[in-house]
């Protein structure tokens, strides 16, 4: 097709596009209020994290080093996922129940910037030096690229199916991972060009994914099949999957590569794989609903996780347990 003049091509991607609709019942339906999940952002110096829950209004700002809640943000609607800049001086949270982009400032909390995201803006991914930032529009099942500078649209990518919280960049930035919940697969796009270059297949109510720092594999979570799928990104097929907990959403890589993280949220606990086993080898209990929010220190010594009441669970990851709950209202 891209041999066809411009607007002939969109022309018949559109085309495409409302051909697909039409197959996959509700990809045209709307946005659903009733899609939960979490987001848990630390900042880069590690002494600021920011947590949501999209069933709860507010936003919570801790203090790492004292261990508490330093301020609550108010005023959203649902709120879905929050991400830091590059250098930690601001963070954005979007909002499916706005469409609304809201641009925090540190250490003074305030609102610098608000960015019209589009319909059902869920899911956000900076790119690394902070320049471009995407957002899955559940609503329109579409991906927008914002430039930051301006917070101005660039490219709005259509052809998707439900794009919610899991959208990641290849390490070296050329390729986006978007989840599709509708149809269960993954679309490639081009950062270069905005285009779509091709898919993966074969998951089961896809939730949360991570893209290993040699850009060789990517881990997704299946709360369809109990399992985290380990993809082949150049072949784009799935190559094994790993049994854990009942519900998965998280998929988490820690800094070194080594252990995948996953949330299973009917179980309360975190399964821990070995990715060069590919095996479950801990399993981390002590935890209430834990879904995609989880990260980890730089060190790699501690993974937080947020809890459905907004708590993090400081994790211990040399003896896989609950070290403390660092608590909302405390």
């Amino acid at each position: 097709m891209s041999h066809l003049p411009g607007r002939l091509r969109i022309l018949l991607l559109a085309i495409g596009c409302l051909a697909a609709a039409a197959a996959m019942p509700g990809l045209a339906a709307g946005f659903d209020s009733g899609i939960k999940n979490n987001s848990l952002a630390l900042s880069p110096d590690e002494a600021t994290a920011v947590v949501s829950y999209s069933d709860d209004p507010t936003i919570l700002v801790y203090d790492m080093a004292a261990g508490r809640v330093r301020q609550r943000l108010e005023g959203f609607t649902t709120p879905r996922n929050i991400v830091f800049t590059p250098d930690g001086g601001r963070f954005y949270v979007s909002d499916s129940g706005t469409g609304r982009i809201t641009v925090f400032e540190l250490p003074s909390l305030r609102v610098v910037a608000t960015i019209a995201g589009g319909a059902g803006a869920f899911g956000t991914v900076l790119s690394a030096d902070g320049g471009r930032l995407y957002v899955n529009n559940q609503a329109a099942s579409t991906v927008t690229a914002f430039d930051t500078r301006t917070g101005q649209a660039e490219a709005v990518i259509p052809c998707l199916a439900q794009p919610r919280q899991g959208v990641r960049l290849s390490p070296d930035g050329q390729t986006l991972f978007v989840t599709n919940f509708l149809g269960d697969k993954i679309t490639l796009i081009d950062t270069a060009t905005n285009r779509i270059t091709g898919e993966i297949a074969g998951f089961s109510r896809l939730r949360a994914i991570s893209v290993a720092p040699d850009g060789r594999t990517l881990y997704a979570a299946n709360s369809g099949r109990n399992s985290i799928s380990v993809v082949d990104i150049a072949s784009r097929r799935i190559t094994q999957e790993v049994a854990v907990g009942r519900d998965p959403y998280g998929a988490a890589l820690t800094p070194d590569a080594r252990f995948v993280y996953s949330g299973n949220l009917m179980d309360n606990s975190l399964s821990v794989i070995d990715t060069a086993r590919q095996a479950v080898v801990a399993t981390v209990t002590g935890l209430n609903e834990p879904r995609q929010a989880i990260v980890f220190t730089r060190d790699g010594a501690y993974a937080y996780v947020l809890n459905r009441d907004l708590g993090i669970a400081v994790v211990d990851r040399h003896g896989n347990r609950v070290a403390r709950t660092l608590s909302p209202g405390g």
